[in-house]
C-alpha cells in the first residue's frame, strides 16, 4: 500500500464518530467503550488518513463470531495481526479508511495506546517533531511495507517518553 500522508483535519473526528455509531449498531452491548487513537486523533499531526479505533469489549472471543458479518460490510478480518488478545478489522482495501482494534477490557495494550495519544495531545512540540519525522520517511519510502517498520524505533522511543510522562503526572495528582 502506498504511503499517503495528510495534514490533520477535523473530518477525522467526524469519521470516527460515524464509525463508532455504526459499530455500536453491530456489536451492541458487547462494546463497553470506543476510543479514537493513533495519528488521526491528534490535532496538528500529519497522518495516513486511516482512522484508528479501539473497541473495548467484554470478551474478545465473542468478536470472532462477527467475522462473517464484518466481511459482508466491507471489513477485512485480520485476526490478532501480531498482538495477542487483539482482533483487527480493516476497512477500505487498498484505499483503507479505518483500522478497528478490538481488545478485551483487561488488555494492557489499551492503556499503552491511549497514553501515547494523550501524551501527544499534551505536547505540541512532540507533535511537530513526529510530523517532521513522518514527512522524512514518506519522502524516503513509497510503500507502507517500508515506511511502517522504519518508524517503529522512533515510535517506541516516544512511547517510553509518554509512559514516563503518565507516571509522573499520576504521581503529582
Amino acid at each position: 500500500m502506498k504511503v499517503r500522508l495528510s495534514e490533520y483535519t477535523e473530518d477525522w473526528n467526524r469519521l470516527f464518530q460515524e464509525e463508532a455509531g455504526f459499530l455500536m449498531s453491530i456489536f451492541k452491548d458487547e462494546i463497553l467503550q470506543i476510543e479514537h487513537f493513533g495519528s488521526t486523533s491528534v490535532p496538528g499531526l500529519k497522518a495516513k488518513p486511516i482512522i484508528d479505533m479501539i473497541c473495548i469489549v467484554k470478551s474478545i472471543s465473542i468478536i470472532d463470531l462477527f467475522n462473517d458479518k464484518m466481511h459482508s460490510l466491507g471489513y477485512d478480518a485480520a485476526g490478532d495481526w501480531g498482538i495477542p488478545g487483539r482482533r483487527l478489522f480493516r476497512k477500505g482495501g487498498e484505499n483503507r479508511t479505518h483500522h478497528i482494534h478490538f481488545y478485551q477490557a483487561d488488555n494492557p495494550q489499551i492503556e499503552r495506546h491511549l497514553i501515547f495519544r494523550d501524551y501527544l495531545k499534551s505536547h505540541p512540540e512532540e507533535v511537530a517533531r513526529y510530523s517532521r519525522f513522518k514527512e522524512e520517511l514518506a519522502q524516503r519510502f513509497e510503500n507502507t511495507s517500508e515506511y511502517s517498520p522504519a518508524k517503529k524505533a522512533f515510535v517506541t522511543n516516544m512511547e517510553k517518553l509518554a509512559l514516563t510522562w503518565f507516571a509522573e503526572t499520576r504521581q503529582s495528582n
